[in-house]
């Protein structure tokens, strides 16, 4: 009876929001069109400053016929039930929504605080994007305003509740101290980093569909049911995302959904570490993999260009380069959600005996 109550209150928050998120797409859609939310001008820069010649030709002229900000699907289902559930809880205090209510101080606040957060400031650096051709806030704006947000945290985590450590799975503890917060100002990052992994339709809501899907699993294991829901409940919303983004995609995530969803996983990873009794944060390294690759496959082709002055590959980060070599869109996208898959499940499998 445990067991089928845990999976009622976890999936229920699910498919709820991915109801919510399927019922405002079309209200979403029609003020992205109405007010014609994409790149006036498209095309984009390299990190050194020349042109992007390999993207443009794959990408320059959709940038100025798709809507952006669709990442507004899943933060706004996200809240929408969390919130939703607790006034009910409230009001109807005697009733089955008092269960479903996952809102919490102890494991909820801090991960829905973070997406709401990373959704205020990617919205507006989304907003900036379309009203000032392509120049939204300036990167290390947002780079600074994250750090300050992740040093907060970090700082919360270590002192008001206690964690200096990170597990490592089948081998105890790392102890870190206090270098426990600049390490988490890095994962978040790091994690920041890898949303330029939305580049195809499709393809960044698999892999982080498939994420949270795991972290789901892997807080059920470690009995923090109500951060169980949040995550499941971010997974529902991802999938409304992912109905209308398989291609041709009705929009794109871009910054306001890539943000809050990276910011945070930052602190779903940590919850489900030392405080969890768990391996969360090691866990990343395998349940993250293709955000890491990504990730990876920028910083290599930044090193490998300055070192040599040649491109490692045909344009960084891997997915596009994947492209550029003649893989239809669809094919990258697909290959990308099997390998998510099998991370997910080898996460959770490794959670189990960890």
């Amino acid at each position: 009876m445990i067991m089928e109550s845990t999976l009622i209150n976890v999936l229920v928050p699910a498919l709820l929001s991915f109801s919510i998120g399927v019922a405002i797409t079309p209200v979403v859609t029609h003020f992205l069109f109405k007010y014609k939310v994409w790149k006036k001008q498209g095309g984009k820069k390299a990190i050194g400053g020349q042109e992007a010649t390999e993207f443009n030709r794959l990408k320059g002229d959709r940038e100025t016929k798709t809507p952006r900000m669709g990442g507004i699907i899943i933060w706004a289902s996200t809240l929408i039930t969390l919130v939703g559930l607790y006034a009910l809880a409230l009001l109807f205090s005697d009733s089955l929504f008092a269960s479903l209510d996952f809102l919490s101080r102890s494991q909820t606040l801090i991960p829905a605080g973070t997406l709401l957060i990373g959704a205020v400031i990617g919205f507006l650096n989304d907003y900036y994007d379309v009203i000032h051709d392509g120049k939204g806030i300036q990167l290390r704006v947002r780079l600074g305003l994250i750090t300050v947000l992740a040093s907060a945290l970090g700082w919360w985590f270590y002192a008001k509740l206690g964690v200096t450590s990170i597990s490592i799975p089948f081998d105890g503890t790392v102890e870190l101290g206090l270098l426990i917060i600049p390490f988490f100002v890095f994962l978040t990052l790091a994690l920041y980093a890898s949303g330029v992994i939305d580049g195809i339709d499709g393809l960044s809501g698999g892999v982080f569909a498939s994420i949270f899907a795991a972290y789901t699993g892997i807080a059920i294991i470690q009995s923090q049911f109500d951060l169980a829901a949040f995550c499941a409940t971010v997974v529902g919303a991802v999938m409304a995302f992912l109905w209308f983004n398989i291609p041709p995609a009705r929009f794109w995530m871009t910054e306001t959904g890539s943000m809050a969803l990276t910011l945070s996983l930052a602190t779903v990873v940590f919850m489900t570490d030392t405080l969890g009794d768990g391996n969360g944060i090691s866990l990343l390294a395998v349940v993250g993999l293709p955000l890491i690759v990504t990730v990876g496959s920028n910083v290599m082709q930044i090193f490998y260009r300055k070192s040599t002055g040649k491109k490692l590959f045909r344009i960084a980060p891997i997915h596009h380069h994947f492209e550029a070599i003649g893989w239809p869109s669809y094919k990258v996208t697909m290959r990308y959600w099997i390998i998510s898959i099998f991370c997910a499940v080898a996460g959770v499998i490794i959670a189990t005996l960890a």
